[in-house]
């Protein structure tokens, strides 16, 4: 499969195949980049981090500095949606966190895209309506509901926001309810639900739900993201609606049920209902083949199982859980389990005790991988090494961090340090997670 850039900004990928049709087309968005928690110095940016280990635990969606957590609210609608017998064992719904007063006041949404120099954002543009209007979008696996801002939202945080319009769009149909998010801060995320046609790189969903929020967190003030787009299963919707990829495959707009990420310091995409079957290789993005593994939770997470952790000489860690979360920039595991795997790192030490962050000699260039029965998939130096714990320092701090975020007693969740090691296929016609090697 070969890509060509369209002057949109988007590329296409031409499936081969023996006899082509219409919709053997591949889609794939490019993902600009975001602010890292390491410093254009070397420095692991500690308040950053923190912030988003609060989010992680505490924020309805990803990385911007809010208290309801993304996964806390992910289980209070899948209990909605669900009940119960969808948790995984030891999973809660944990009380809310709080944010240090030293940093409350604080924005940390994403630093000026001319300006960064580390990780990536997974966003792209996306079009809404008819004719369409262009949303920065912010792609999330761990998530599944649509939003972005409205035209009625007339605070100074949707000042440089791009906004929805129902009566610019000859699809536009308002929908009952309202969707909410409530902050521990006592900010929020609302507004109305609509239906309208998304459109993602040429994959368009017709009458897909979302919501069009009329307020939202001053967190977003310096955020260049307009709104969210969930790449979850349907069960964790709180808008109890299909998410977008789900609702374009049911309409015959992708051949292929399932997308992939490719996500690195440059050229990150999202691809679209691609032939990434274990034996296609894509010269572009990745190289086959690809190591599937089946879900092992109906959660609604893309949630596998039988995982290991390997350090230089040992593997501390066997058999649990991990869910694979485009959202977030730290893996996270349950403070034991981290604890026994830093024992492994010849002179590694807890760092902040408070959002289990530990440091570990910076010449010591640890080997970490992941696998699940099969090969090993490895986080390079450069992904584990988040910076220096002050300038000048000896100490730096990995990219593994104890924290329970309550989805599970041996549940891991494996984000971009783990992602942009690797092509990462989400698969609903397998019910799995793939791997393969990036090209």
């Amino acid at each position: 499969m070969f890509f060509q850039t369209l002057t949109l900004g988007l590329t296409v990928s031409l499936l081969a195949a023996a006899t082509p049709v219409e919709h053997d087309v591949a889609r794939s968005v490019p993902l600009p980049k975001r602010a890292s928690l390491t410093t254009s110095e070397g420095i692991f940016n500690h308040d950053l981090a923190i912030l988003q280990s609060i989010a992680t635990r505490k924020q309805v969606f990803i990385f911007f500095g809010d208290l309801e957590t993304k996964h806390r609210q992910n289980l209070i609608n899948l209990k909605k949606n669900v009940g119960f017998q969808a948790f995984n064992e030891g999973a809660e719904i944990k009380p809310l966190a709080q944010i240090p007063s030293g940093l409350q006041a604080r924005s940390h949404g994403f630093e000026p895209l001319t300006d960064e120099e580390g990780d990536s954002e997974w966003a792209g543009t996306i079009e809404i309506g008819t004719p369409g209007r262009s949303f920065l979008i912010d792609f999330d696996t761990g998530s599944s509901d649509l939003w972005v801002p409205s035209f009625n939202c007339t605070s100074t945080v949707c000042s440089t926001k791009r906004k929805y319009t129902p009566n610019s769009s000859g699809t536009s149909a308002a929908k009952q309810g309202t969707f909410s998010i409530e902050y521990g801060d006592g900010s929020n995320v609302s507004g109305p639900i609509f239906s309208d046609t998304v459109t993602v790189a040429g994959v368009k969903a017709v009458n897909q739900i979302f919501s069009a929020v009329t307020t939202l967190s001053s967190s977003f003030q310096d955020d260049p993201i307009d709104g969210l787009l969930g790449l979850a299963f349907p069960r964790l919707s709180q808008l109890d609606a299909n998410p977008f990829f789900n609702t374009a495959f049911v309409q015959g707009a992708v051949p292929y049920n399932l997308f992939a990420f490719k996500l690195a310091s440059t050229g990150s995409a999202l691809d679209l209902g691609n032939t990434v079957v274990p034996h296609c290789t894509n010269p572009d993005h990745f190289n086959g083949p690809i190591e599937f593994h089946n879900l092992s939770s109906e959660s609604g997470f893309w949630q596998i199982g039988g995982a290991a952790i390997h350090t230089d000489q040992a593997t501390p860690i066997k058999g649990f859980q991990t869910v694979i979360d485009s959202g977030t920039t730290i893996i996270y595991g349950p403070p034991d389990a981290v604890k026994r795997f830093y024992a492994e790192i010849p002179g590694a030490t807890l760092f902040d005790s408070g959002n289990g962050i530990y440091s570990f000699p910076c010449f010591s260039d640890p080997r970490v991988a992941f696998s699940w029965g099969g090969r090993k998939w490895g986080v390079t130096a450069d992904n584990f090494n988040l910076g220096q714990t002050k300038s000048g320092a000896s100490e730096c701090v990995g990219a593994i961090a104890a924290q329970d975020v309550g989805l599970g007693s041996d549940v891991w969740l494996l984000d971009d340090s783990f992602m942009k090691n690797v092509y990462t296929v989400f698969s609903f016609d397998r019910n799995a997670v793939g791997f393969a090697e990036l090209a």
